[in-house]
């Protein structure tokens, strides 16, 4: 397949062969170069020696678990700037938690919507875009949402809401990391400031107060039970 402008080195970890082809094939049909392997052992190798953009990788891997290989390539400077998105049968919030704390920039669980998996790889991407770096959007879109971060204007649909301060540090972050998750210690570290306690409980009401004012937008925030908040990556 010929490479495009936007083709990235792709490195797939999973030792289901059906699943790695399916994810290999979704990469493809993007316009990406895929490295396949099926184990995380394989993997080490692969890192050690090539430069990726990103890698997916699965958690239950013989020898090596997926978990092991993260906290390995973090201990010996081997994950560098490369993110890591996990796509993983372990569903439950303390898996998904324990996953992103080991260094995974996002998590996916299976069966997953080939739709939502194209959209997390494009939002993981286009965070490592140098491009997108350089230029540093001033104006964030989502859903019907525009936030210009020049001059603090907030619209749903074209109209114009109102924000609190906390609100609107919260909404922005989430729609410059769009299709990641945003854990509410990440959300309070963006919140707190001098002279303010912060708490998880604090986030989920700025986030319930954020909702009712987006009105019909409110359905690009997605909650993740137990870890944190994402707004929607777009398809």
């Amino acid at each position: 397949m010929a490479e495009t402008n936007n083709s990235a080195q792709i490195l797939v970890v999973e030792d289901e062969a059906e699943i790695r082809e399916l994810i290999s094939l979704l990469l493809l049909r993007q316009g990406h170069r895929v490295q396949q392997c099926g184990s995380a052992v394989e993997a080490l190798d692969w890192l050690k020696k090539t430069d990726y953009d990103l890698v997916v990788l699965d958690w239950m891997l013989p020898q090596l678990s997926g978990i092991e290989l993260l906290k390995h390539l973090s201990e010996n400077g081997l994950k560098k700037n490369c993110p890591v998105l996990m796509v993983t049968a372990k569903a439950e919030p303390s898996d998904i938690v324990q996953g992103l704390e080991a260094g995974a920039d996002d998590y996916i669980t299976k069966p997953f919507e080939p739709s939502v998996f194209a959209a997390r790889v494009k939002a993981l991407l286009r965070r490592q875009s140098p491009q997108a770096s350089a230029d540093h959007l001033e104006v964030l879109t989502a859903g019907g949402l525009t936030v210009d971060l020049k001059t603090y204007q907030v619209k749903a649909q074209s109209e114009v809401i109102h924000l609190t301060p906390s609100e609107f540090k919260i909404l922005s972050a989430m729609l410059e990391e769009q299709g990641r998750v945003m854990t509410r210690d990440r959300l309070i570290e963006i919140v707190q400031g001098e002279g303010i306690n912060v708490t998880g409980r604090t986030i989920d009401t700025h986030v319930f107060g954020l909702r009712k004012k987006l009105g019909p937008c409110s359905e690009v925030i997605e909650t993740i039970r137990g870890v944190g908040y994402r707004v929607k990556g777009d398809s």
